[in-house]
């Protein structure tokens, strides 16, 4: 069941595991999955020896940058804050423009992206969440088999999240349907479009390999790392001002490279929420991005923190109360 608010809730009496899944992953793609987590690894080991001497330009920073910022707030404001979360509304150019850059950051096919993240504000750190870092116990051996877990082990789960449970507004969407389809094109474009790029600028092939190598494995291995961070590492340790039921936590060190996602413990008192980063130096580039949408009139009805609401959902009116 979906609320209204677009958050998975758990029908009264279900057993968490009854309608949680739908099959298995295709085997084909299952290998897919372990290539795209394996082979920029690989490209890591790579680049490091490169990176001294001339196997790093000015040029691949900026195009890793530029790519990186890009596909991160396809994926922040895009698929999590928009399409999961509801936090606002968008026009119809927009919204299929965030399915298509959120795509592009290769962390899988919007619909299957949505269905896992909502089954796990469900069950957050529950009986049912897809990657808890407490799904096996508190003990120190516990905890470093759920970091890993909750970080990359429950990616090369083959078991899919039941779709029509969890993202039914989605699947009745004619055009995110489309989208869902077109994830292997998405995955060429984010690949071969720096290396293009790279190598017309320079006009050499040297120029597009480097590009190939920063700007597109090197920078979707480090947007897969930043991503499951906030999977696994803002869910065993950092602040948690506000009350939510879980383990959810603030870890300022991410909060750049994740444009504003590891302000995790607001994010879980309040999902629906626009920004997450609501205290005084909390930057979170993904509200911002959304406030200019709002500016431009392509995004409405945004959900904004109120005074008031904070003020509910901090921990200290809990206590007083």
């Amino acid at each position: 069941m979906v609320s209204a608010l677009g958050q998975s809730v758990p029908p009264t009496g279900d057993r968490p595991h009854r309608t949680l899944l739908a099959g298995k992953r295709p085997l084909p793609a299952h290998v897919a999955v372990y290539a795209f987590v394996t082979v920029p690894l690989v490209a890591l080991i790579v680049a490091v020896p490169l990176s001294w001497g001339h196997g790093l330009t000015w040029l691949d920073v900026i195009l890793t940058a530029a790519w990186y910022t890009a596909t991160c707030l396809g994926v922040t404001v895009g698929f999590h804050r928009h399409f999961t979360h509801r936090s606002f509304k968008a026009t119809r150019p927009l919204r299929i423009a965030l399915a298509v850059v959120g795509s592009m950051a290769v962390q899988g096919p919007i619909l299957h992206w949505v269905a896992d993240h909502r089954r796990h504000h469900a069950y957050s750190d529950r009986d049912g969440d897809p990657h808890s870092p407490w799904a096996f116990g508190t003990s120190p051996a516990a905890l470093a088999r759920g970091f890993w877990h909750a970080h990359l082990g429950w990616i090369l789960n083959r078991d899919l999240t039941n779709q029509r449970r969890f993202a039914p507004d989605l699947l009745e969407d004619r055009d995110l349907r489309r989208v869902d389809d077109l994830f292997w094109l998405w995955t060429v474009i984010t690949l071969a479009g720096p290396a293009l790029i790279g190598g017309l600028v320079t006009w050499s092939w040297w120029g597009a390999a480097t590009a190939f190598l920063w700007a597109s494995l090197l920078r979707v291995v480090l947007l897969h790392h930043i991503t499951w961070s906030v999977n696994s590492v803002c869910h065993l340790i950092g602040d948690r001002p506000f009350a939510s039921r879980d383990k959810s936590g603030n870890v300022w060190p991410l909060a750049i490279l994740s444009m504003g996602e590891s302000w995790h413990n607001l994010h879980h008192a309040d999902p629906t929420c626009a920004r997450h980063g609501v205290r005084p130096g909390q930057i979170d580039i993904s509200a911002r991005l959304i406030w200019i949408f709002e500016r431009a009139g392509w995004a409405y009805d945004v959900r904004w923190p109120t005074s008031d609401r904070l003020a509910r959902l901090s921990v200290a009116a809990g206590a007083d109360g």
